[in-house]
């Protein structure tokens, strides 16, 4: 029985309408359920009008004759919007239900009530163009028009009621625009469509609104959901659909490779493995960026394609200090090789950052990923709630796709106690500390690996100092004292990087 009714609704859920719009087709599994009714509900401004378009576009694409039919806007309007994108609706007509001729003031009735033969009209004009169109695809703009004809709730609810009757008749795929004017979601108009989705505009304290899109209800398919980003640009909507590292696995060879420096992989337990990440931390200046970048060029010394995500720093100081200590990227950004994705938290939202670093490894095969840093991806959040589990999808994601990712997290003061704004080391396979320390009245860097989950790491505390070759690490110390403390100064006799005249380099970031 239940073989026969699966067998029965596969002919049903094969059939899809593809919206034209970039990752809603992939939340919906393949795009919208064919020759039903589709509600897309959203404030004005949300973004309903040019999904139609693009659903209406798609169509025409692919040989599928399509309908706008407008209560609220002109033609001449939504052709302004469509040449605002660069469109050209040609070829998909345009019907106006009321045109000039039915606001002309001789054209009112004074003896019957005027919404009884408005409404009336209205529906019969509809199914007259659509029997002559015979169009495959039909966007019906917009529903609170027609509650104002209607006049009250159980004639608008019996004209909808006809409308999904008749359009399932025509084997129309359609879409209802509903601007949501006259209050919430109308619990009873989602019961009689197909689907709903949802469009949503949030007003941020600074910087570009966020949008999301949701989908509300969908029968007979298997759907993404929870929030969706959306970004509303010219040339069109785009979608970004939620990471869900689960949906994406794929087999690689945790073999470990060189960060470029031996003494540095000495203190990892071997170097960096593929499938984890490992968190620089430490305070500003006290040289995570530079130590990331020498592990990038190690990577592009092997022939691996690199991500670097930057969303503190100018990309132009990061080249020429990168150039300065002898770790010149410019060629490889040149080759392609080497990414660098110059990122302003106010104007992206965080699931359009997933999509770039999923981007990054599906398209552009990126198998080194840097993300600095943490600090500025926080800002980029709607909310700091949101951080860890947005995180702990996006680093589950990388580690199963076997890319070697390093995330910097820039603490709170230099030296002293020091604080981070969030705590991420639950997630984090490897953490490594940089720390300044005292010594001989001068002030020196320190880094050790105080966690590691790939393994047998060094317990140790070795100086470090960025010079002309990069990255350079000595022997480890000991008698330090007030490591815990946070204020550390090192009092014993191993000589220290610089001793015997050539004094240390100018720090960097």
């Amino acid at each position: 029985m239940v073989n026969h009714m699966k067998e029965a609704c596969a002919p049903e859920e094969s059939a899809r309408c593809k919206t034209g719009v970039p990752g809603l087709d992939d939340i919906l599994n393949g795009g919208l359920p064919a020759h039903h009714l589709h509600l897309i509900e959203g404030t004005p401004g949300s973004g309903k009008t040019t999904l139609s378009l693009q659903f209406l576009m798609q169509g025409r694409s692919q040989g599928e004759k399509g309908l706008y039919v407008t209560l609220s806007e002109s033609a001449d309007e939504l052709r302004v919007v469509a040449a605002s994108h660069g469109w050209s609706l040609e070829g998909i007509p345009i019907f106006q239900l009321v045109d000039d001729e039915g606001l002309d003031p001789k054209a009112e009735q004074t003896i019957f009530h005027p919404s009884d033969l408005e409404l009336g009209e209205t529906m019969r004009n509809l199914v007259r163009v659509i029997d002559e169109q015979k169009p495959v695809r039909v966007v019906f703009d917009s529903l609170s028009e027609l509650r104002l004809l209607a006049q009250n709730s159980l004639r608008y609810r019996r004209q909808i009621l006809a409308l999904k009757h008749y359009f399932l008749t025509c084997n129309c795929t359609v879409l209802l625009l509903d601007d949501m004017t006259s209050g919430p979601g109308d619990l009873y108009l989602h019961s009689i469509v197909h689907g709903v989705v949802s469009l949503e505009t949030r007003v941020q304290e600074y910087g570009m609104e966020r949008r999301r899109l949701r989908i509300i209800k969908m029968r007979g398919v298997k759907y993404s959901g929870g929030a969706h980003d959306t970004k509303l640009d010219t040339g069109g909507m785009s979608v970004f659909p939620r990471l869900v590292a689960a949906d994406h696995r794929r087999d690689f060879e945790p073999k470990m490779v060189s960060t470029g420096c031996k003494p540095l992989d000495d203190l990892l337990g071997g170097g960096l493995a593929p499938g984890t990440n490992t968190m620089f931390t430490g305070p500003s200046g006290i040289g995570k960026t530079t130590a990331a970048v020498n592990c990038a060029c190690a990577a592009l010394s092997r022939g691996e394609k690199v991500a670097y995500f930057i969303f503190d720093e100018g990309l132009g100081s990061l080249l020429s200090r990168a150039a300065t200590l002898g770790m010149d990227v410019r060629p490889a950004i040149d080759q392609g090789q080497f990414k660098i994705y110059p990122i302003d938290p106010a104007e992206l939202s965080p699931g359009e950052f997933a999509s770039k670093v999923r981007d990054s490894v599906e398209r552009d095969g990126a198998k080194f990923v840097v993300i600095d840093s943490l600090n500025g991806y926080l800002q980029a959040m709607p909310g700091g709630q949101y951080l860890l589990l947005q995180m702990h999808e996006m680093l589950t994601y990388l580690n199963q796709q076997g890319i070697i990712t390093i995330l910097i997290l820039g603490q709170h003061g230099l030296i002293g106690e020091v604080r981070t704004e969030v705590d991420l080391s639950y997630l984090s396979d490897v953490i490594v500390a940089f720390k300044f320390f005292e010594a001989n009245s001068e002030l020196h860097k320190a880094v050790s690996v105080v966690k590691s989950r790939v393994a047998m790491h060094e317990l140790a505390i070795r100086e470090f100092r960025l010079g002309s070759q990069g990255l350079e690490i000595g022997e480890a110390l000991k008698n330090f004292e007030g490591v815990l403390s946070g204020l550390p100064a090192y009092e014993g006799s191993t000589p220290l990087l610089g001793e015997g005249g050539t004094g240390l380099p100018t720090a960097a970031a």
